[in-house]
């Protein structure tokens, strides 16, 4: 396989989702399919006895397409063309999630009995890779939205996502306060809300370390108990990076080492750029574990590094201190760790010609049993 290219280990997956059951234990797993499409590995963790979140209609083929049942998908995107919120329901699908009132209306048109997810917003403090103001609505709006959706026959519940690559343990405690005074406000006017979606953020092992994943367990466990007691509501979360960021290995070769008098350090160009798969590297939130086939202790320096495209945003690490071996070439390979998330499927089509980022797999074998 020619590079740049990202193999997937599937066991890996397969440990991911053991480790975050056990870890959310009684919490229904929805891996979210953006992070990594690949037929593979959506066929792995629906073995494991997974659920998924899907964001639009080929999504949700190619999920049906590897025997799921419609039961065990979501449509998570808040944002959604009638038409497709119509297939969904065609499909089976019964399960949309919101975050304004016009977009109930258009699910109550199309599947009327749906089991509706009301999303809240939060300001993402404490990730590498925060959300915007493009998903969710505030406390007000929520109430109201989830009240119809009640009045309307709906079974409701309450999703918040606390931003991808999550640092702060604490974070899931002040969107599930929020959560249970929800429940509360909204049962004396209606039917209460049945489930509570902690979202993702759940990290992958990058440059940085982060703590086992059973420690996020412990932190969001005791913000479950501090604010719902004993009357735990049903829980679902959307893991998408974490399942998959660790399993990948990304393949890049080095095309130019350039020593330019305009600045002191060498600038490594390889063949794998923020267009063509390290799209997370904008504004170098989410830094990469680099490798090389020389020896960890071999003379080093500072270096820049970059995509192969003619463009100036192709600049993938500039800013955040990297050093990599003197003795580095042209043609060697540099290998990216944890790329199984957001690589892929963040590679542009064809960008100044360049051929989108190749998959492969390794341990591609049956299940054993499910893990839920």
């Amino acid at each position: 396989m020619q590079t740049p290219y990202v193999i997937i280990d599937l066991d890996i997956v397969e440990t991911k989702f053991r480790e975050l059951s056990e870890a959310l234990h009684s919490t229904e797993l929805c891996y979210a399919v953006k992070a990594n499409p690949g037929k593979p590995v959506i066929e792995r963790l629906a073995a494991l006895g997974a659920s998924f979140d899907v964001a639009s209609v080929p999504e949700i083929d190619l999920v049906l397409s590897c025997g799921v049942e419609p039961a065990r998908i979501s449509f998570g995107n808040t944002i959604k063309k009638q038409r497709d919120i119509a297939y969904a329901a065609q499909q089976g699908i019964t399960r949309f999630t919101v975050d304004t009132m016009s977009e109930l209306h258009k699910v109550l048109a199309e599947a009327p009995q749906a089991e509706v997810c009301v999303r809240l917003f939060h300001d993402c403090e404490g990730a590498d890779w925060p959300l915007s103001k493009k998903f969710g609505c505030g406390f007000a709006d929520a109430k109201k939205i989830l009240i119809a959706a009640g009045n309307a026959g709906c079974t409701t519940g309450i999703s918040f996502h606390v931003g991808s690559q999550q640092r702060n343990l604490d974070a899931w405690l002040a969107p599930l306060q929020l959560c249970q005074q929800l429940i509360t406000e909204v049962s004396r006017e209606t039917v209460a809300p049945e489930f509570v979606n902690l979202g993702g953020g759940y990290p992958g092992s990058y440059l940085d370390d982060t703590p086992h994943i059973s420690v996020y367990g412990d932190a969001i466990r005791k913000s479950l108990h501090d604010v719902f007691g004993s009357n735990t509501p049903r829980l679902m979360a959307e893991p998408g990076r974490y399942l998959v960021a660790d399993a990948g290995t990304l393949h890049t070769e080095v095309v130019l080492v350039s020593d330019r008098d305009i600045d002191a350090r060498r600038w490594v160009y390889v063949d794998c750029g923020v267009f063509g798969g390290l799209a997370e590297t904008l504004g170098e939130s989410i830094r990469y574990r680099l490798h090389t086939e020389h020896d960890a202790s071999a003379p080093a320096s500072q270096i820049v590094l970059a995509g192969p495209t003619c463009d100036s945003a192709d600049i993938i690490y500039d800013k955040a201190g990297y050093f990599l071996p003197d003795a580095l070439q042209v043609g060697e390979v540099i290998r990216i760790a944890s790329t199984g998330a957001y690589t892929t499927s963040y590679s542009a089509i064809g960008f100044n010609g360049f051929a989108p980022l190749a998959q492969g797999y390794i341990n591609i074998v049956a299940m054993k049993e499910p893990a839920v």
